[in-house]
């Protein structure tokens, strides 16, 4: 079987989003469900990898040691609910740094790619804002939103073609779980 992998953006999919940023892990909080829908997806064998642009760093808003920190709370959060996170993929650049990586440029998700020696061609890639989406886009992946977050006002505003919403990530496990037990996705 080939391996299966999807792609989640951090804040507004798994987290409460703030437009102050999250800068420490007492600010990060899950979005209710999502741990669960992450455990439920590793446990039919995907492999959950996380791809988010944290500006926050190149804006001197928190360190890299509070992003580790951060990211360790996701990951014992995420364990405690039966899950696993394969990787985490980080864009520290700010808007205006000219990188390749910060969404909605392909680049993580190309580090992904080459990571994981597999393509995310037709595979899930799932975000709350047009960057991921178009990001996703980039890379023949499955572009999927969740309506959490910035999701709503995405889906609203978007002059992106979406193809696939759901209400969050949970209903989302929920959709590509029925595809996976019917022989599809992944």
């Amino acid at each position: 079987m080939a391996q299966r992998l999807i792609v989640l953006d951090r804040d507004g999919v798994i987290n409460w989003d703030s437009t102050k940023y999250i800068k420490s892990p007492a600010e990060w909080q899950p979005l209710p469900g999502s741990m669960s829908a992450i455990a439920r997806l590793a446990a039919i064998g995907f492999d959950v990898v996380v791809c988010t642009n944290q500006s926050g760093i190149a804006r001197g808003l928190l360190s890299r040691d509070d992003l580790s920190a951060i990211h360790a709370r996701m990951d014992a959060a995420v364990r405690a609910a039966g899950g696993r996170l394969a990787a985490v993929f980080i864009c520290p650049h700010g808007p205006d740094d000219g990188c390749a990586c910060r969404k909605p440029k392909a680049g993580l998700l190309q580090a992904v790619e080459h990571h994981f020696e597999a393509s995310l061609c037709n595979r899930p890639v799932v975000g709350d804002s047009a960057r991921d989406l178009v990001a996703a886009s980039r890379v023949g992946a499955r572009a999927m939103l969740v309506r959490t977050g910035n999701g709503e006002h995405t889906l609203a505003s978007s002059a992106t073609d979406i193809a696939e919403s759901y209400p969050n990530l949970a209903m989302l496990a929920d959709h590509l779980i029925e595809e996976a037990e019917q022989g599809h996705g992944g």
